[in-house]
């Protein structure tokens, strides 16, 4: 077996089957639209703040008109630098995400090295084309955000991706999901004409500004979770900075949650 230093091909010399490369004819009906509801995860965003790049998603996870779970895990940590966040999917999704940070290590590995970061944004585009036939029946999209810390650069930078694996740079923020529409625009005006650009918040004031952009598009989609105030559930949440990729705890995102959302009466946040 050769297969060079592409963890892919080898991959692919094993027999592996890839998500998405083919459907049983079992889960089809008469008219060749699939029988059921698959599992779905919306809202996801993120900003580039005075750091590095701050990467969030609710939590709720939705199959038709009813809700799967409210404890999924949309921001996938890739390698030291590197976090993907999905929705659509979470199946299809977090296999790929899996497939991506062996391929990352395989890279690493054998060639003695960090692979560059075009090559780990054309690599993340190749698994999405591959998992094109799956998106086209309507049951296993995924469209990701791809955020990294750029140490060449010495900055933050957001990627985002369409269904065919067209891979696209945004310099400042991007969202995507079910809830997006409903924030998106907010997005614009308030990097634009908010009196601070993104660029320019600190840690604690991203991280106020993206739960308040999530609780926003929770109350115009059905699909996307807000904060759980009787189990406790907050968005996942992480940041990625010239120190590496850390998450947000608990105890932040609550304090932050009190602070920005529901804040005491008396209160100036």
């Amino acid at each position: 077996m050769n297969a060079g230093g592409d963890f892919l091909d080898l991959l692919k010399a094993g027999g592996y089957r890839f998500p998405g490369s083919e459907l049983p004819d079992g889960l089809r009906d008469s008219e060749g639209a699939p029988p059921f509801h698959s599992t779905e995860g919306t809202t996801i965003l993120a900003l580039r703040y005075r750091d590095g790049v701050l990467i969030a998603g609710d939590r709720r996870a939705t199959a038709g008109h009813t809700v799967v779970t409210d404890r999924a895990d949309k921001v996938i940590d890739i390698d030291a630098y590197s976090v993907m966040a999905i929705s659509g999917s979470p199946a299809i999704a977090y296999e790929l995400a899996r497939i991506l940070e062996h391929q990352f290590q395989y890279h690493r590995r054998r060639q003695l090295q960090e692979m560059s970061l075009e090559a780990k944004l054309r690599r993340l585009s190749l698994l999405i084309r591959d998992n094109l036939p799956m998106a086209i029946q309507g049951i296993g999209a995924v469209i990701p955000i791809f955020a990294t810390y750029d140490r060449g650069d010495d900055r933050g930078k957001i990627f985002f991706y369409d269904a065919l694996g067209a891979q696209f740079e945004s310099t400042d923020f991007s969202t995507t999901g079910s809830g997006s529409s409903g924030i998106r625009g907010a997005m614009y005006y308030l990097n634009q004409w908010g009196g601070r650009p993104f660029a320019e918040l600190d840690r604690k004031q991203s991280l106020g500004l993206a739960l308040r952009l999530l609780h926003t598009a929770s109350e115009y989609d059905v699909a996307t979770g807000r904060y759980e105030r009787t189990a406790d559930i907050f968005p996942s949440v992480k940041r990625i900075t010239a120190d590496g990729l850390q998450g947000v705890s608990t105890d932040e995102l609550r304090e932050s949650h009190a602070r920005y959302i529901d804040p005491p009466e008396d209160s100036d946040p």
